[in-house]
């Protein structure tokens, strides 16, 4: 759902590599030394100059930067600008299209001074103008990512370089303004005459960044293709990748014989398997790296047997926790809680522990067990590897206490429809999914996953507790004027959640185990962006 800091727009690209590999954490293996194999072949200077990124998954799925909240988040960030960026190095705001910023003593007014000779795909120049009507117009829309605004009263515009937040209540803005969805700064009148929103739908962009929409085909294998914004702010002097083509291949199989082809250039996540067999390939790098992304379990707790809190708190016990990251060979973590370690909010010493007969007591008593068959449905995202595990290991797990699951296996879109139905009965008593902060800091998990919401959206727990509310929404005054209180406060609800209510399980932390071309230089994960490669800023071999 997430750069170091660009300091000036000549080489910044350089400085933002090594500053990110410096605390990227992850481990880089599979080039042989002296190993300069270029990135795609060398058949002509479009391909050669094309990163081709394949995923599993769909690439778009909502073309709005006010709305988007999804896979798009890999093309979305190559296309659109923040006023800020998170650097991991600093595990604060950095610079992006603000160059400085300044807080009042109380967190209650920031002044962000805009970076001189921006412009927008469509000419624009990216002043404090524009800036305030495409924020102004992502609250007004009020999608699910735009609470990331919901601190801000007023936007003024002292001059053209000057953009100046009047704050509700205490928070810290500049890191509101890197996240990774509804941050993007875009140009709102792009259209012209025509209706903004049915614009972008068409597959058409008012980025800020340094590539633009060339091509996309919904459905299609090669979906979306950018090429270089010649006028971007940070320029193309040097080897730089002026185009980007993202693929989308299921099969793992396939995707690994693309990038030993070098027809493809960056896979997001290959099976352990693979991943190992990379480790050991000429002119290929892995990289393994520890992530903000969490794999969830998210219980039906208003319709179906979970209602039944003992039923939940049955299924959370009959899990062989780690018997599962057994299973993923690298590409899971322990998970301590909801939130992730290295953030606000992160207690060790959480990890859950499978408890049979504390399972099968509660079946038991919820009128279940060895004389009565429990049935559940389950849904995860097709061609996900790890999901398909999951689902695989919880049907066994299940199986010992006399539940029978009934794991589906469907596309997102198809599953999080099922999840948001409003007809109960069609809702899955169990959701598997991922989730990330859409800023570097735990809020987003409590604000979206069990905040109440009608209608739902990824309150996929259905949750409605008025009391359970208000406590996440004095999160964010608390993390501006009271860290030591606010992690308090998160360890609080993450027992409250998973503990007390039983609402999710937390099976693991996700490893990123990427591989790509062993030509391209400079590439390092951040984890407040996951899954995202900032192509900008990597380059290929020479």
């Amino acid at each position: 759902m997430r750069r170091s800091a660009r300091l000036i727009a000549i080489g910044v690209a350089a400085l933002t590599a090594l500053a990110l590999t410096a605390c990227s954490g992850g481990e880089v293996r599979g080039v042989r030394s002296g190993d300069t194999s270029s990135a795609l072949p060398a058949s002509g200077k479009v391909r050669e100059s094309t990163f081709v990124y394949v995923q599993n998954l769909e690439v778009v799925t909502e073309w709005d930067p006010a709305v988007s909240y999804s896979n798009e988040i890999i093309a979305m960030q190559n296309i659109y600008e923040s006023l800020t960026i998170y650097n991991p190095v600093t595990r604060k705001a950095g610079p992006r299209l603000a160059t400085s910023w300044t807080a009042s003593p109380d967190s209650k007014t920031w002044t962000f001074t805009l970076r001189s000779g921006a412009k927008f795909h469509s000419g624009r120049v990216v002043d404090s103008s524009a800036v305030k009507s495409s924020i102004e117009r992502t609250m007004r829309l009020g999608a699910a990512p735009s609470y990331i605004w919901d601190s801000v009263d007023t936007i003024t515009t002292p001059d053209a370089n000057t953009v100046v937040f009047n704050l509700k209540y205490p928070e810290a803005l500049d890191m509101m303004a890197s996240a990774s969805y509804a941050a993007y700064i875009y140009d709102t009148e792009a259209a012209k005459n025509e209706d903004l929103g049915k614009w972008f739908a068409q597959g058409n962009d008012a980025g800020s960044g340094p590539y633009r929409v060339a091509k996309w085909q919904k459905g299609k294998e090669a979906e979306l293709r950018l090429t270089a914004f010649e006028e971007y702010w940070g320029g193309w002097e040097g080897l730089k990748y002026k185009n980007i083509e993202f693929r989308v291949v299921q099969e793992h199989n396939t995707a690994w014989q693309l990038l030993q082809r070098g027809e493809a250039t960056f896979i997001g996540r290959l099976t352990p398997q693979l991943f190992d067999r990379a480790a050991d390939v000429g002119g290929i790098r892995t990289m393994q790296v520890p992530s903000f992304q969490t794999m969830l379990m998210l219980f039906n707790s208003a319709s179906g047997p979970m209602q039944d809190i003992r039923v939940r708190k049955a299924v959370q016990k009959a899990i062989d926790y780690p018997g599962v990251i057994r299973a993923l060979k690298g590409a899971g973590a322990p998970a301590s809680g909801l939130v992730p370690e290295s953030m606000l909010g992160y207690k060790k010493g959480q990890e859950p522990v499978e408890d049979l007969a504390g399972a099968q007591e509660l079946l038991t008593q919820a009128g279940y067990g060895p004389g009565r068959e429990l049935r559940l449905t389950l849904t995860y995202a097709a061609g996900d590897d790890d999901q398909r595990v999951l689902a695989t290991l919880l049907t066994s797990m299940l199986a010992r206490v006399n539940i029978t699951l009934d794991a589906r296996a469907m596309s997102w879109e198809a599953q999080w429809g099922l999840g948001k139905s409003k007809d109960t009965g069609k809702r899955q008593d169990i959701f598997v999914m991922y989730w990330w902060p859409d800023v570097a800091n735990p809020y987003s998990w409590f604000v979206n996953l069990v905040h109440s919401g009608d209608p739902v959206n990824f309150n996929l727990t259905y949750i409605k507790n008025a009391q359970l509310d208000e406590k996440i929404q004095k999160l964010p005054a608390l993390t501006a004027t009271n860290r030591r209180a606010a992690q308090d406060a998160y360890e609080d609800l993450q027992h409250e959640v998973i503990e007390e209510r039983a609402l999710m399980a937390v099976p693991w932390v996700v490893n990123y185990q990427r591989a790509y071309a062993g030509g391209v230089r400079h590439y390092t994960d951040n984890p407040a962006y996951p899954n995202v490669v900032f192509v900008h800023s990597v380059s290929p071999s020479a």
